[in-house]
């Protein structure tokens, strides 16, 4: 299956200028070909194609699904960029793969990372998704001040917080699961770990400590346990 972005409409999709430009020039696709298009929000059609331009591909809907492979909870990931980008974009990918819904990026007081690219991180997440044959694109954030992040509106969520500190209160992710949330946010810290300070901030903001396992993960292998973890649970 070929799956391409782009809008869906009643009876037709059109492909989005960039995917119709690698649709024509260079898969060299042509009139009558069949593939997927998704608009990254659940639905999913099967196309004939019927038109080829230079900037638009269309095509007569064949098949059409709603809410495609759509899960029962809403995950929400707030992660400190690491260092070295190959391992942040090896999380984006394999997150985008098992299942997250959005994605922002936290500046913290142990913060390696001050800036990210969020183009490529967006392109990154799209691919993943035409992948892994996904009908929902997950929604990505710039990079946010921690302080401010954990002061947003987030009252239908569960607000949870990983971290290391042992002398702070902390529940096993499974406890918060187990009350089977609909919408669900979870904080990953960078290398060095929340500050005290930000853990005692998130915790007045009605954050949960949380801990993912007796061992102490890298930050990006903290996200995935906590994505996989959330999708075997609630999945």
């Amino acid at each position: 299956m070929k799956l391409f972005f782009g809008e869906i409409f009643e009876n037709s999709a059109i492909l989005n200028e960039e995917e119709s430009h690698h649709f024509a020039k260079v898969l060299r696709g042509k009139e009558g070909d069949l593939v997927h298009v998704t608009n990254g929000k659940g639905k999913i059609a099967e196309i004939e194609v019927n038109s080829i331009s230079k900037k638009v591909v269309e095509g007569k809907i064949i098949d059409l699904k709603t809410e495609f492979e759509k899960k029962n909870y809403y995950l929400h990931i707030a992660i400190a960029p690491t260092k070295t980008m190959e391992r942040l974009e090896f999380f984006l990918e394999k997150a985008t793969e098992i299942g997250i819904d959005e994605i922002t990026f936290l500046q913290t007081y142990h913060s390696e990372r001050k800036n990210i690219k969020i183009e490529r991180i967006e392109k990154i997440v799209q691919s993943a998704t035409k992948q892994s044959l996904k009908a929902y694109l997950p929604k990505i954030n710039d990079l946010i001040k921690f302080n401010e992040f954990i002061k947003l509106n987030f009252s239908d969520f569960e607000k949870c917080i990983a971290h290391c500190e042992t002398d702070i209160e902390r529940v096993p992710l499974k406890n918060i699961l187990d009350k089977k949330p609909k919408k669900i946010l979870i904080l990953i810290g960078p290398e060095g770990d929340f500050s005290k300070d930000e853990i005692k901030t998130s915790e007045s903001n009605n954050f949960l400590g949380i801990s993912l396992g007796q061992q102490r993960f890298r930050t990006e292998t903290a996200a995935l346990q906590a994505v996989f973890g959330t999708d075997w649970e609630l999945g």
